[in-house]
């Protein structure tokens, strides 16, 4: 039972941290760093003292910037 439990708990907070650079760079100013595709990506990659954090966010940031490629399209830059 505490297993379950213990990977319940690493499931939601996972979850919790999917396309963090993806949701910081559309929804803060600034952050895009006027990329108009990809901008959680492009977020992550930047260098910062947070680099460990990418290894973790960076393919999650990749798939939540393929699927919201059409608003992207529609949107333009983000600046």
């Amino acid at each position: 039972m505490t297993t379950l439990l213990r990977a319940l708990l690493l499931a939601c907070c996972l979850t919790m941290l999917t396309g963090c650079g993806s949701i910081i760079s559309r929804t803060l100013p600034g952050q895009g760093h006027g990329n108009q595709y990809y901008p959680g990506v492009q977020w992550d990659v930047r260098d910062t003292p947070w680099r460990f954090l990418t290894i973790i966010d960076l393919p999650l940031s990749l798939v939540l910037d393929t699927l919201l490629l059409p608003v992207d399209a529609h949107h333009g830059p983000y600046e």
